[in-house]
């Protein structure tokens, strides 16, 4: 029974070895970094938010907890709050863009605006009906100091941008307004090409016609004819460029050899601000100015126009979000940081900025407040540095002895979690070596335990056969 004890009390110890081993080199694990959420009310008006407004319930996301360098970022969820809705300006085939612009203020260390933008492309849109809103807004800015700062948000901007498109509207069509003295003539010969067949047409100096029309450009579509004459162009009751056209004239000036060529543009404009124009064709003189149609067009638009921009405000003053930039650690420093390429102890039991350790007359080496190296920041590399040297045993103080630290160059010993539950976001550094060593200790505690146990065996067994012998 003592002998089964024994061994029993042999292999545990072994097992607590292995163990101890094993639970040492463990890695650790990562705590996230703290992400808050805030929903606000927003209340929108003007442009696309009609008369009656919209509310918006709006979600905004970032960390808490950031390290001097790392982006903040700022994500908005937008959503409708009710029934209320953004409504489009007019009838658009697909490609309609709604963008949201997110503002939100920065105040501590570093101060400005951060906008978050995001956008989303809309499918076919009837007039007045529905838009759909981004999926998520996002806008990041890099910390470039440590301290607390302040995140408030502020408006929420909102545009619609109608897509690039060209429509051709007839002569007839209700966009088309006549004075007097002009003929509606239909159900032209074919082969003339007219649109739909048919034009208005006028001999009688001064006679004018307009077309009311929305978007960048616009195209006058006539008849070219050896019998027309010049017509003046105004926008907005400015002259056109060109001012004038002539539907007897090729465009390099010759004259025109056919009698009636429909669906021609004799004249065009673009470059005109986004928004609701008139065109103005007026006779100058006695031969035939014939009206085929006209063409609206829908230049692609780097800007949104400001007529369409709905402007969304907080229904309430919004609490400010406070956020934590810690600093970073250096990054390792090489052999030609310091003038011996490794640290060392002496027995003066100090820290010198060129990694010198000594132990002091109490044997037990105690670092004192010059053991923090620090090099000088680099214009790309602004980080600070964590060090510290770690002396194990007693060594012997002499006078004349040095022990050298065959270590690595120092580096940082913690260092920044992007995510992590922790408040700092940081977590001990751990280094290629320290696994293996801690294994093989384990092994040699275990190799330890099982030759002792052994030998406790054998010891004890001799011990029996001299009992045996001796009764």
């Amino acid at each position: 029974m003592r002998w089964r004890a024994g061994r029993r009390r042999t292999l545990a110890a072994a097992i607590v070895s292995v163990a101890g081993g094993a639970l040492l080199t463990l890695p650790m694990t990562s705590a996230k970094a703290e992400t808050v959420q805030v929903d606000l009310n927003y209340n929108c008006t003007g442009g696309v938010a009609g008369p009656s407004g919209v509310n918006l319930k709006v979600t905004l996301t970032l960390q808490t907890a950031l390290t001097a360098g790392q982006p903040l970022d700022v994500k908005w969820g937008v959503a409708y709050r009710d029934g209320t809705r953004f409504l489009s300006p007019g009838l658009f085939q697909p490609g309609a863009r709604v963008s949201a612009t997110g503002v939100v203020d920065i105040n501590g260390p570093w101060a400005g605006k951060l906008d978050s933008l995001g956008s989303k492309d809309q499918a076919l849109l009837q007039n007045g009906g529905a838009l759909a809103l981004p999926d998520l807004i996002s806008g990041a800015v890099a910390t470039t100091a440590e301290g607390e700062i302040e995140i408030v948000p502020r408006r929420l901007l909102l545009d619609f941008t109608p897509p690039a498109s060209e429509a051709v509207v007839n002569d007839d069509d209700p966009a088309v307004t006549y004075g007097p003295n002009w003929t509606d003539y239909n159900d032209r010969d074919g082969n003339i090409g007219d649109v739909h067949v048919d034009v208005h047409a006028s001999q009688v100096m001064g006679a004018e016609a307009a077309f009311k029309f929305t978007g960048t450009g616009v195209d006058f579509i006539s008849e070219q004819s050896n019998q027309g004459g010049q017509v003046q162009f105004l926008v907005d009751g400015e002259p056109g460029i060109p001012a004038t056209a002539d539907g007897s004239k090729e465009p390099n000036g010759d004259p025109v050899l056919v009698a009636n060529k429909g669906n021609y543009t004799l004249w065009g404009m673009r470059g005109l601000p986004y928004k609701e124009h008139t065109l103005t064709v007026k006779k100058l003189d006695t031969k035939w100015a014939m009206v085929d149609g006209f063409r609206a067009v829908t230049e692609q638009l780097l800007d949104a126009p400001k007529q369409f921009r709905a402007e969304c405000k907080p229904v309430k003053k919004p609490t400010a979000i406070r956020v934590n930039v810690g600093g970073t650690a250096s990054p390792p420093i090489s052999p030609s940081d310091s003038a011996s390429g490794s640290p060392s102890v002496s027995p003066s039991g100090s820290v010198s900025p060129s990694g010198s350790v000594s132990p002091t007359g109490t044997g037990s080496p105690t670092p004192t407040g010059s053991g923090s190296h620090s090099p000088s920041p680099s214009p790309s590399n602004t980080q600070s540095q964590l060090t510290t040297v770690v002396v194990l045993g007693t060594p012997t103080p002499t006078a004349t002895t040095t022990v050298t630290l065959t270590a690595t160059p120092t580096v940082a010993q913690v260092k920044v979690t992007p995510k992590g539950g922790a408040q700092t976001g940081e977590e001990p550094e751990r280094t290629a070596a320290s696994g293996p060593l801690l294994v093989g200790s384990g092994s040699m505690m275990l190799l330890v335990g099982v030759f002792s146990g052994v030998a406790l065996l054998r010891r004890r067994a001799a011990h029996a056969g001299d009992r045996s012998e001796t009764v």
